[in-house]
């Protein structure tokens, strides 16, 4: 929800990597199929408002959340919908082209939404809404990719991740997903407020890290953070 990275494996295959930095108040949420606008949707349900951050139909689409667009902006609930629920939310329109041209986006909270399209090939895509413009772009799919919320890390900060995780792809010219979850629990300098796995006080820690990886199958690896275990799909 909060850091992002993006792994190129091949032509149609990738590692999508989140972690989610959130208050360990709110109860886990491990991954499992549901039946959403007629499809089986993968994904860890949040217990409060019934979304999601990061969800997969393990054929075709891949989404993942992060809060906030460009910049860190104020909090004024309440919000029409949530984040989390339009995420799965696309999945009726089940088009990104589609979803950016009809979705309603008003009342919506800020947003980073990037959008992975598996037919033909892989397409990145990044939507954002700051609540006034929508914001479309397309990546190129065979360039490593960086994501931190804006809402936690200011420019600055999140050009430093990024050149850890420059630092990163240096030193691993072949992607392995066990590789990039550890560098997910371990990227930073040691420090806490702002290292990959975060710590500001009591209420604010990184909860949880899910890795999607997509070959000729898609595979999906959730680790609790706050109560050790590892769930597969």
């Amino acid at each position: 929800m909060c850091t992002v990275t993006f792994l190129p494996t091949g032509e149609s295959s990738y590692i999508l990597t989140s972690n989610r930095d959130e208050t360990p108040l709110r109860a886990a949420a491990h991954p499992k199929g549901y039946e959403i606008h007629g499809k089986t949707i993968y994904f860890p349900k949040d217990p409060l408002a019934g979304g999601t951050w990061i969800a997969t139909d393990k054929k075709r689409f891949t989404l993942c959340l992060l809060n906030g667009a460009f910049e860190k902006h104020k909090h004024l609930p309440p919000y029409r919908l949530s984040r989390g629920v339009m995420v799965l939310d696309f999945f009726e329109l089940n088009d990104v082209h589609s979803f950016r041209d009809s979705f309603d986006f008003e009342g919506i909270e800020p947003f980073t939404l990037i959008v992975l399209d598996s037919t033909p090939g892989t397409r990145i895509f990044e939507i954002r809404w700051d609540e006034k413009e929508l914001s479309f772009k397309e990546f190129p799919n065979d360039i490593p990719q960086i994501w931190s919320s804006s809402t936690l890390y200011p420019k600055e900060i999140a050009d430093q991740r990024a050149g850890w995780f420059d630092t990163w792809l240096n030193e691993h010219h072949e992607f392995d997903q066990e590789e990039i979850i550890d560098f997910h629990k371990k990227g930073g300098q040691g420090d806490l407020w702002n290292d990959f796995v975060m710590k500001r006080g009591d209420n604010l820690k990184t909860v949880s890290i899910t890795s999607i990886q997509k070959s000729q199958l898609f595979s999906m690896v959730y680790e609790d953070l706050l109560n050790p275990s590892i769930s597969r799909l």
